[in-house]
């Protein structure tokens, strides 16, 4: 029995699916992606961009193959790659045969739109040759024509019957291996549409609100669609879609789990807005304890709070706490209990060199 079930999630079962060294779907743990934005063509460019999101945390990234050029560059992609690679793939499906035989680890297409059922069991043929999965991944913004004349707009049902009608085709070619994704810029539309999605097939879904726009605006409204999503436990791998470097969508990601509690990774920090109350500049040291800690992969959290009014009460559920004090003592907690004053520090500083020794502590043991 959980002793807070209240903070309990139950995650739709899902059938699991292998993705290159990783499975998705089923009891594996929620992975997050990203997609790179550079030409594919340009090898050391993408594999740049490849190398510094994993070490963000990116489980998984998509790569564009719109070009013959660019799937000859994902076979080197692949072998250098130290994560899984989904070539993203729209019409052509000798790219999709291409960018199986390069070794892509899954291919993001709609068999629909591949066109003539011998060319679709081409690519499905590929696929099972190279133990590659498939994505399908509906978008509100390229519905079929014949489903938009029916419904007359982008709906909910209209998003799952194009999808159902992709995952048809699949299967009756015995296909198996493929998660669905049935994305929309509208938040309301998106959540609706993976919501009945999850009822009527139990293949893994990769969740997104697409095109969600910059940094601060794409954050907030991923955060407001994909959090109904995954507080209601449906979601296998989500990936955050900004008009942003796309390694600030890997941590999005990993934030949206983390204040969910259902994946930890790197320092987790708990601070105040701050008030006249406070006795050290909290936002200057907030933002400095987290961009120096980005590094950390452990699983820490950390509480930076500017007075005593909640800091004791915060620190308590916290690993490390820091309560300003007046006249320059300020308290801080280990594992929720009070361990030791600093006077006159730096506390960026002080917390930043803290946090490394504990850190290292760990893992000597």
């Amino acid at each position: 029995m959980n002793i807070r079930p209240y903070r309990q999630i139950e995650r739709r079962k899902s059938k699991k699916i292998k993705l290159g060294n990783i499975f998705v779907g089923g009891d594996s743990p929620i992975s997050v992606q990203t997609m790179t934005n550079t030409l594919t063509t340009d090898i050391n460019a993408t594999l740049e961009q490849i190398e510094i999101s994993a070490e963000a945390g990116a489980d998984i990234i998509r790569v564009s193959c719109p070009d013959k050029n660019s799937t000859t560059a994902l076979r080197e992609l692949v072998k250098l790659s130290p994560i899984p690679i989904v070539a993203d793939i729209h019409f052509h499906y000798l790219r999709a045969i291409e960018a199986a035989d390069a070794g892509a680890a899954c291919l993001r297409i709609n068999p629909g739109n591949i066109g003539r059922v011998d060319k679709v069991k081409e690519v499905i043929l590929a696929a099972k040759q190279n133990k590659a999965s498939i994505r399908i991944g509906v978008n509100a913004g390229s519905l079929e024509k014949n489903i938009l004349e029916k419904y007359g707009e982008p709906t909910p049902e209209a998003l799952v019957e194009s999808a159902l009608a992709h995952i048809k085709i699949l299967k009756e070619h015995d296909f198996h291996e493929y998660k669905v994704s049935v994305k929309a810029s509208d938040v309301f539309l998106a959540v609706a549409a993976y919501s009945q999605l999850a009822e009527v097939d139990d293949c893994p879904l990769h969740i997104g609100i697409t095109e969600a726009g910059s940094l601060r605006s794409g954050t907030v409204k991923s955060a407001i669609g994909l959090g109904n999503l995954l507080w209601a436990g449906i979601g296998d791998t989500i990936r955050v879609s900004l008009s942003a470097d796309p390694v600030e969508e890997v941590r999005v990601g990993y934030e949206m789990l983390k204040s969910l509690g259902l994946r930890r990774r790197g320092v987790t920090v708990i601070s105040c807005p701050s008030c006249a109350r406070q006795q050290f500049d909290v936002i200057k040291t907030v933002q400095e304890v987290e961009e120096r800690l980005q590094h950390i992969t452990e699983s820490i959290t950390v509480s930076i709070i500017g007075c005593i009014v909640n800091g004791p009460g915060e620190a308590k559920e916290t690993d490390i706490g820091l309560t300003g004090g007046g006249k320059g003592n300020h308290q801080i907690y280990v594992n929720g209990i009070t361990d030791h004053i600093i006077r006159n520090e730096n506390v960026a500083d002080y917390i930043v060199n803290f946090v490394q020794t504990k850190i290292d502590q760990k893992n000597k043991i």
